[in-house]
């Protein structure tokens, strides 16, 4: 079954009113404050939700579902962690970030140890944010591709034209909203995704408990309804190069979202929208408990997914998909009845653009407010600040569909690619900002090398496998806390020496 004129009449309408729901509820813009922060007057449920829609978004939605039905739900251990993390940012970063009024998560670094550390954790924001948004927006092509594989109009197309024109479709849409609403238009947008994307899950789940022979009986003969992973292995090196052991899972989660949710101004961002701390603490903690329901939701369609395809492996030639990511793209499209499949991939849709927004939105303003304001020195009217930043939002959006190109031949589970790029800069970016609150004799001297040194470090371990041709030193769970642990030591270390000296 291809998808019908019905169903895209749904998406391409959904696509219009977000893009106007964004633009309204953003309100008239003055100052990059508005731009940028909102006003500071955004209810904490309404920032919860879009954070939510901002850090599950497309990848929740499309590999989450297929990492299930590859794997088991030991992915869904990660989530532990995350609310753990959550309620440490809430009680020691947002403090920090509030009561000082800052406008970027990296000017708290500027407060601590200097201007240079600031535009040094925003450029690595930067490229980490283009490099990880980049395989999201990839992601969010996937469904639209598929799509215009099933009409007879892009039949004489390859692969690579029908994604890059599916990239460019999603980019534009959501650059829209986000150059018109700003920060505000996003999370009034994400509020609305949030609802459909969860909606149209809800939704496909509910037609595949529905169906006779579909059950969760194969995925527990197989074995993959194990939650926790108490496997450590035997040696040292089997301990951190399991994938999603308890102990992995949790303390990956705990590092990753501290980092995600305490240093990255994607997240940062939206919490600054808030009118109190209270409210900013409320809704990060919220948050939390929302993602664990999410998670657990598309884990287990994935199960019902394996049952639906009698468990056939990828790359088998009766499969009828490539790639893990294809898989619940491929069932919304091709079984489910006319007007609901409309419905679900607008959700997916929603489920991308919350993300994508997002992510052109603070790459801006930590473009105006960390780098250029600070480095031109420019006196500018509001008007004159407030038209340079919707250029930079352009501009950013442009970068992230070229790099959205790059990862058209991928083969693999995109979740795991998107958290694993992030996952080498985060100790660093955590690392530096732990060594900012716990160490008050560190300089900024130590910092940026202790910052250098967990980055070169986390690359170094990544990249080892295709130099070495041997398996990874660990999986990428312990990524965060690795890069972590290697900058504060690094850092305290220097910043002791330069005392020394002095």
């Amino acid at each position: 079954m291809s998808i019908s004129l019905i169903d895209i009449f749904i998406i391409i309408v959904y696509l219009i009113v977000i893009a106007l729901v964004g633009s309204l509820t953003g309100g008239k813009q003055k100052t990059t404050k508005d731009y940028f922060m909102g006003g500071s007057n955004v209810p904490w449920w309404a920032v919860s939700f879009s954070i939510v829609a901002a850090e599950t978004s497309s990848l929740t939605f499309i590999s989450i579902p297929g990492l299930a039905y590859l794997t088991n739900l030991n992915f869904l251990q990660l989530t532990i962690g995350y609310l753990v993390a959550r309620i440490i940012v809430a009680i020691y970063f947002l403090p920090a970030y509030k009561t000082g009024q800052l406008s970027t998560a990296y000017a708290f670094l500027e407060q601590r140890f200097g201007p240079t550390t600031r535009r040094y954790s925003s450029l690595v924001f930067l490229l980490t944010r283009i490099a990880a948004d980049g395989v999201r927006l990839f992601s969010t092509a996937i469904p639209l591709a598929l799509i215009f594989k099933t009409t007879p109009y892009f039949a004489d197309w390859s692969n690579f034209q029908i994604y890059v024109v599916a990239i460019i479709i999603i980019g534009i849409v959501s650059l829209v909203y986000t150059y018109t609403g700003g920060v505000k238009g996003v999370i009034w947008a994400d509020v609305v995704q949030m609802g459909i994307y969860v909606g149209g899950a809800l939704m496909a789940l509910w037609i595949l408990l529905g169906m006779d022979a579909v059950s969760l009986a194969p995925a527990a003969e197989a074995g993959k309804l194990s939650v926790f992973n108490f496997d450590f292995g035997s040696t040292f090196s089997d301990f951190f190069s399991k994938p999603y052991t308890f102990v992995g899972a949790v303390i990956g989660g705990l590092f990753l979202s501290m980092a995600s949710h305490g240093t990255d101004q994607l997240i940062v961002q939206r919490l600054l929208t808030t009118k109190t701390l209270r409210d900013s603490q409320k809704a990060i903690i919220a948050s939390g408990i929302i993602v664990f329901l999410q998670f657990a939701l598309f884990l287990f369609i994935g199960m019902l997914l394996f049952s639906f395809y009698n468990g056939v492996p990828i790359g088998d030639p009766s499969a009828p998909f490539t790639k893990p990511d294809e898989i619940f793209p491929l069932f919304i499209i091709q079984h489910l009845p006319i007007g609901v499949k409309g419905i679900i991939i607008a959700g997916l849709f929603a489920a991308a653009m919350s993300t994508l927004a997002g992510s052109m939105s603070s790459l801006s303003s930590s473009v105006i407010l960390d780098l250029y304001k600070p480095l031109t020195k420019k006196i500018l009217s509001d008007k004159q600040e407030l038209k340079i930043s919707r250029m930079v939002t352009i501009i950013a959006a442009a970068v992230l569909i070229i790099v959205a190109f790059a990862f058209i031949a991928l083969n693999h589970s995109v979740v795991e690619i998107a958290l694993g790029i992030a996952s080498i800069t985060y100790g660093g970016l955590l690392g530096t900002f732990l060594l900012g609150l716990i160490s008050k004799k560190a300089t900024e001297k130590g910092a940026i090398a202790g910052f250098t040194a967990g980055i070169i470090v986390m690359v170094l371990v990544s990249l080892y496998p295709l130099y070495t041709g041997l398996e990874p030193l660990m999986h990428w769970t312990w990524f965060v806390l690795l890069g972590t642990v290697v900058t504060i030591i690094v850092g305290k270390i220097v910043s002791a020496g330069k005392q020394g000296v002095e």
